[in-house]
């Protein structure tokens, strides 16, 4: 093959930047709303819709109140003067939940709704969802959004196909984003949901009322904390945007008061009797207290006839917030071992909706910090509380547990996920079992390791990529090392089971085989492009395909890591802008969106790489892609890597024929840059295209030698001379 023109390839390299530098413009005009700064004042000012256009999702009305109510809503009034007809309510998401979407963040989304309680507008303010920025348009979420308006916020309305037999409502999910519609979905009927029911449209579930038996024993705070009759919630700094100080932000522990057993040992016999002769029919008290913190979870902000607003209550779809006269001093904790606190509260919940024999949570509502604006927000943080069997009459009533959205979404791609895991286990299979298929292979006859190999590409690219669209990203890299440095959660990562999947493969293999193995065999963008190279040969366009010389290859490789590297420190200062650069990956323009349904700078750039690998073998995987060189680096500790010959050093059949460029002049496999083709395994093992190899099998052929089995190590098996043995010889004499 003819090396292409050092000259050349510099330009086709600077127009590929170009383009690149376009798309980065073309993502920001494209994208809205994505991480635009909101003012401050959205979510303090009592004048919310001083701040938000509330009239866009709520037609016809002509002002709106101040905000009320908890968690807080705003009445949308329409006319003039004293002729002012309420209309409907408008609700900012983020003042009732802070659900997160896929990218961690919640979509912070301006609801409507009318005095019938029927959707009437929604408007996205501000997201962070990089599969919306530069993949799928924000008009794709707008359009999902839409289908709300006009159902009944009392609806049963879920992700899916309707089930009239179920009373079920079903809406047109959003094609590779499911886990944010999902999130979206839950962010509008809670939201719509809570302020319903503090306007008396939804009326709150009644459940049946919790039965105590006496108290016969008098636990201590160990045995408390053991059997759940008290719960522990810890808030640390970096949950809410502040450096680890070693120190909890909160540090709180609870219970529930009614229960005879649990209240007197919080309170003692004589505080229990005086708490139960306050409190009316169907009131219920919990005590709350501090036991190391940074803040108050009383609130800095309370006045008199205001609510406490860090604390709060849920169960179920029904919250209990506290006033001033729902508060009681609480001196001390009567328990033996109990910590020592420096803030102390008893809660009287007078909601008739609250039963003390279900399960619910405290809530404590936190300030956060957002590191890259500064900005402060509520972030929600939870304890579910729920009595143990011994301490009802009659145990605990069995309830079914909605599964949470992660788990839905892996029960509603099981059929997909078992191919995937197949497909895995396959060509790892294959893979391991490589010695075996070298060996039945040469240089003229591939197949015994292209068969697997091929299937893997065509599987990876029609299913994995186009159908499922789990290809892998560096923006997934990016967030996971954000995430390992901030704050972990589970549940961000289990809301796309394939990406899970993959990436635990991934990571697996990496230290196993090295990156060659996903890249060469797995990657679908890897395998699209390496197979547009196969055919291209295939279709008489062999003369034209070419690779660059060594210097030039040893030079450009390292692109890819201050690719890597610049997303990786861009993404310190805004994440955002990290996720707008890290289009120099065509994967969401290939498989995600298609190259046809994209402005020309992404089309362009994802076919003119696609193009060039018709005559360059996988030019973006070896000098372009952040992903092949966050995986290049951890290869270098994989524990398995191909075999070499000490005649390795000096012998070049293998580099001449090398598509990766990974053997340099000396025999040595840069395993970092290899793409586990296993072409040199073939020859490694062929007597034929093995110099050394077919030196020694025509000298044995020459001297009329037997050709013995070729040994692991890549040799004929010596040949050994057996002894003769003397005394038989005599006998047959």
């Amino acid at each position: 093959m003819k090396p292409l023109p050092t000259l050349h390839l510099k330009r086709l390299y600077r127009r590929a930047a170009a383009l690149l530098a376009g798309l980065v413009v073309a993502g920001s005009a494209l994208a809205d709303t994505y991480e635009v700064k909101l003012p401050p004042e959205l979510t303090s000012s009592p004048r919310m819709c001083d701040y938000a256009p509330c009239k866009d999702v709520m037609p016809g009305a002509t002002s709106f109140s101040e905000r009320k109510g908890q968690p807080p809503y705003v009445e949308a009034y329409a006319g003039e003067g004293g002729q002012k007809k309420l209309v409907g309510y408008v609700m900012l998401s983020t003042d009732i939940t802070d659900i997160p979407a896929y990218s961690g963040k919640p979509v912070v989304t301006l609801i409507g709704m009318d005095t019938a309680g029927k959707f009437a507008g929604v408007k996205i303010l501000k997201h962070s969802e990089p599969i919306l920025l530069l993949g799928i348009p924000e008009s794709a979420l707008i359009k999902f959004n839409n289908q709300y308006l006009g159902k009944f916020v009392g609806d049963n309305i879920e992700i899916g196909k309707s089930r009239p037999e179920e009373n079920l409502i079903g809406l047109d999910a959003i094609t590779g984003a499911t886990v944010t519609v999902i999130a979206q979905n839950q962010v509008m009927m809670l939201s719509g949901g809570e302020v319903a029911k503090q306007v008396g449209i939804l009326k709150p579930v009644v459940r049946p009322q919790a039965r105590f038996p006496a108290a016969t024993t008098t636990p201590g705070w160990a045995q408390l904390v053991e059997d759940g009759s008290v719960q522990r919630l810890t808030v640390k700094p970096e949950e809410v945007g502040l450096k680890n100080s070693g120190k909890p932000y909160m540090d709180l522990w609870f219970g529930y008061l009614n229960q005879p057993t649990v209240g007197q040992a919080i309170l003692g016999k004589d505080g229990y009797a005086s708490l139960m002769g306050r409190l009316k029919e169907g009131e219920h008290a919990i005590f709350i207290i501090k036991t190391a913190g940074m803040d108050s979870f009383k609130g800095s902000g309370f006045v008199r006839g205001g609510i406490y607003d860090r604390v709060q209550v849920r169960q179920g779809g029904d919250s209990f917030t506290f006033r001033d006269l729902d508060y009681l001093n609480l001196w001390g904790v009567s328990a033996a071992g109990a910590p020592a606190f420096d803030e102390s509260a008893i809660f009287i919940i007078r909601g008739k909706s609250f039963s003390a024999a279900y399960p619910w949570k405290l809530v404590f509502l936190g300030n956060k910090i957002d590191k890259e604006t500064a900005a402060k927000t509520f972030a929600n943080f939870d304890r579910e509380y729920w009595l143990a069997d011994a301490y009802l009459e009659g145990g605990r009533p069995k309830i079914v547990k909605p599964d949470p959205t992660w788990l839905k979404v892996w029960k509603d791609k099981a059929v997909d996920i078992g191919i995937f895991v197949t497909l895995l286990l396959v060509v790892s299979a294959a893979y391991a079992s490589r010695d075996k298929l070298v060996r039945r292979a040469d240089r003229r006859n591939k197949w015994p390791v292209n068969a697997f190999k091929y299937t893997g590409w065509v599987v990876s690219i029609g299913f994995v990529g186009f159908y499922a669209m789990a290809q892998p990203s560096i923006t997934q890299v990016l967030t996971w090392f954000h995430s390992l440095l901030f704050q972990w959660k589970w549940e961000l990562f289990l809301s796309d089971p394939l990406i899970f999947i993959f990436w635990i493969f991934i990571i697996a293999t990496v230290f196993i085989w090295g990156r060659g193995f996903f890249c060469g065999w797995m990657c679908p963008f890897g395998s699209l492009s390496e197979l547009l190279y196969k055919l291209g040969g295939a279709i008489g366009l062999k003369r034209f395909q070419t690779h660059l010389p060594q210097a030039l290859h040893d030079k450009l490789k390292w692109l890819k890591y201050v690719v890597f590297f610049g997303l990786l420190a861009v993404s310190f200062f805004s994440m955002g802008l990290a996720e707008k650069l890290a289009e120099v990956e065509p994967f969401k323009t290939t498989f995600l969106v298609g190259i046809l349904n994209r402005s020309w700078p992404y089309s362009l750039f994802a076919a003119g790489l696609l193009g060039i690998s018709i005559f360059v073998e996988r030019p973006f995987c070896k000098y372009l892609c952040p992903l092949g060189a966050a995986l290049a680096m951890p290869t270098t500790f994989r524990w398995f890597g191909l075999k070499r010959k000490d005649e390795c050093t000096s012998c070049k059949a293998c580099a001449k024929g090398c598509g990766s460029l990974a053997i340099d002049t000396r025999g040595n496999i840069d395993q970092r840059e290899c793409m586990l083709c296993l072409d040199c395994m073939v020859l490694y093992y062929d007597d034929h295209a093995c110099p050394p190899l077919a030196q020694e099998r025509k000298r044995r052929e020459k001297a009329g030698q037997p050709l013995t089995p070729i040994d692991g190590k890549g040799y004929f098996i010596p040949i050994k001379p057996v002894p003769m043995d003397t005394k038989a010889q005599g006998a047959r004499a």
